[in-house]
């Protein structure tokens, strides 16, 4: 209980470093490309959809730090691993496609679509919060799906490598957020007998 006093500082703290990650990724060419060449270790796709897991989870238990935390996580786990030894050309040219799309000229239409990124987030960190499986799980389909058809639509071809790491972190998620909000709904019918 004493840690629940501290929850929405926690999260302005990790928001501002989110902010200030995300400032850095799109003002400093140098941070950008350290950032994506270790991106090009293909372990930092699987892990980012995993990363829903306890988003949804903090979600429902309705704490700011863990939302806010995961946010953190996810965007920084890009540059967790170290580069890798040889890249996947559709790799190499998804990753670069992304680094062209955040470096270059933004108009309304473009803020428009990256603005889906933190509202999606939202709704589906709503439907955890109001305790809505079906809500929250058809938010994440949806993020999974946008996600896919985004880069091929936008990256062409390339686009085709984030499918594999996309479906595999969406099946994981799914299962373990509906186990884990069945085992959660068993405990506090149990807790509150």
């Amino acid at each position: 209980m004493s840690l629940k006093k501290y929850d929405k500082k926690v999260a302005v703290i990790f928001a501002i470093l989110t902010m200030l990650f995300f400032i850095a990724a799109i003002t400093s060419r140098d941070f950008l490309d350290w950032s994506f060449t270790r991106h090009q270790n293909q372990l930092s796709w699987y892990i980012r959809p995993l990363f829903l897991i306890p988003f949804c989870f903090f979600a429902f238990k309705k704490s700011w730090a863990g939302i806010s935390i995961t946010i953190f996580c996810i965007f920084t786990s890009m540059f967790w691993f170290p580069e890798p030894q040889s890249v996947n050309k559709q790799v190499e040219q998804f990753l670069a496609y992304e680094i062209d799309y955040l470096t270059g000229d933004w108009n309304v239409a473009k803020i428009m679509m990256t603005l889906l990124v933190p509202i999606s987030l939202f709704l589906l960190g709503m439907g955890f919060w109001r305790k809505s499986l079906w809500i929250g799980l058809s938010v994440l389909i949806m993020i999974a799906i946008g996600k896919i058809m985004w880069s091929i639509l936008s990256a062409g071809e390339s686009g085709n490598s984030i499918i594999i790491p996309a479906i595999i972190g969406l099946l994981i998620c799914v299962v373990l957020i509906y186990w884990g909000y069945k085992k959660l709904g068993e405990r506090d019918k149990t807790i509150s007998k």
